[in-house]
């Protein structure tokens, strides 16, 4: 009876001094932690071309051509043609002037 009592307070002691170390947990592989590997590379999205708002044309004169600029309504790619609507003046009637925008 006292070898069941003794071996009964030693297991209780064994469970007891294992039970005060830390449970930890063993993992084998990277987890939620490293991003999936990509199928194919990711280029991303292409540079955005540079834009104008004035459009500069070349208009032509009494005493010849002059530059004349005009603002447009909004962004435009640079270089693009943009068309400008010359002043009227009493010789002659409302024209366009051809250029390309800048910025």
């Amino acid at each position: 009876m006292r070898a069941v009592r003794f071996l009964g307070i030693a297991a209780l002691a064994a469970f007891a001094a294992g039970s005060l170390a830390p449970a930890q947990a063993q993992y084998y592989d990277d987890g939620y932690d490293a991003p999936p590997p990509r199928a194919r590379v990711y280029r991303g999205p292409p540079p955005r071309r540079e834009v104008g708002f004035n459009c500069d044309a070349v208009q032509s004169g009494i005493s010849g051509l002059q530059p004349f600029s005009c603002p447009l309504p909004g962004p435009r790619p640079l270089g693009a043609r943009c068309f400008c609507d010359m002043p009227v003046s009493f010789l002659n009637g409302p024209s366009t002037a051809v250029g390309r925008v800048a910025p």
